[in-house]
């Protein structure tokens, strides 16, 4: 046996059948993301064995993107959790052959209380897709296993359409990454999601004005600790900024320090820094910084400096 050439075969199937997929999408698939888009309950996902797992991938992937969803054990619901279901739900029921014992019976308690389901299948002429509201289709021609018989094409199948629908949803809904944000507080995703305000440093900021010499910034630089000195006119509107790099710059250059020393600020200062708002996300304040930059200023919309943040504030956090 060759190990590369078994693990090549697995991707080769799976990726030919996601491309099918993708190729066969129709109007089945726009109809499924709009019923689940128009309901007033919850998406309620279910299935068993691997199908089951999949189910509930699917029901976190929703949940955790604007589509408030849970999963149901088939076997449970035999014991008092169709009471977790409610008429204004929508089910969403997986199935690879769609004539499983324990989706069957859910299929018919479904039917009797005139609750929807959408089936996602591989057997259109199955009792779960007969009487799904839609079906769609997995189109698997065969397992990846060697065996052909080990849920691998079809599971792969499966998550993909729920991605599919989760992602369309989120699109549908207008769903932003500060909605991602609040259903994601922990881990380095909340952390990446998390604002500027969060982290930026306010207090004892080093204010200076265009007229301040150079000696001063200096002094200011170094009491704040942060290797920069914000200069703002006397409405405080920011002018520009200087850091530690552009005053070593000028003493290398010149010999005469006491000359450099007494200049003015705004003569050197930066006159177009690059700017944030506190509420901007911390992962696109990084990208800023991606250029090469150490120091943001954060602004208010009337152009006043509220803030500094440093690359070093995002790193130690770990976000990235």
């Amino acid at each position: 046996m060759n190990i590369i050439e078994r693990g090549k075969t697995t991707l080769l199937l799976e990726s030919e059948n996601l491309k099918m997929l993708s190729d066969k999408l129709d109007s089945n698939f726009e109809n499924a993301v709009k019923e689940l888009f128009n309901i007033r309950g919850r998406v309620i996902t279910s299935g068993v064995g691997k199908s089951g797992h999949i189910a509930r991938k699917a029901a976190a992937t929703f949940a955790s993107t604007g589509t408030p969803s849970f999963f149901v054990d088939p076997n449970e619901c035999m014991h008092g959790d169709f009471g977790m279901i409610t008429k204004e739900d929508y089910c969403l029921l997986y199935s690879k052959g769609g004539e499983s014992r324990e989706i069957i019976e859910l299929v018919n308690w479904l039917c009797r209380q005139n609750i929807p389901y959408i089936a996602i299948t591989n057997d259109i002429n199955s009792t779960l897709s007969k009487n799904a509201k839609i079906t769609l289709l997995t189109h698997v021609k065969e397992e990846a296993c060697p065996l052909r018989l080990a849920p691998t094409v079809s599971t792969t199948a499966s998550l993909a359409l729920s991605d599919a629908l989760a992602t369309a949803l989120m699109e549908l809904r207008g769903f932003r990454a500060e909605d991602f944000a609040v259903f994601h507080p922990g881990g380095s995703l909340g952390r990446q999601l998390a604002k500027v305000k969060s982290i930026m440093h306010t207090e004892n900021l080093p204010i200076i004005f265009p007229d301040t010499s150079l000696q001063d910034a200096l002094f200011k630089i170094i009491e704040c600790k942060l290797g920069i000195a914000i200069v703002v006119d006397d409405k405080n509107i920011l002018k520009g900024i200087i850091v530690d790099g552009d005053l070593k710059r000028l003493l290398v250059k010149d010999d005469d320090i006491k000359n450099i020393l007494s200049k003015e600020v705004k003569y050197i200062m930066n006159t177009s820094p690059k700017v944030i708002y506190e509420d901007t996300l911390i992962g696109e304040a990084l990208h800023i910084m991606e250029g090469k930059i150490t120091n943001l200023v954060v602004v208010n919309n009337n152009n006043n400096p509220i803030g500094i943040v440093h690359i070093h504030d995002i790193l130690k956090i770990k976000a990235f």
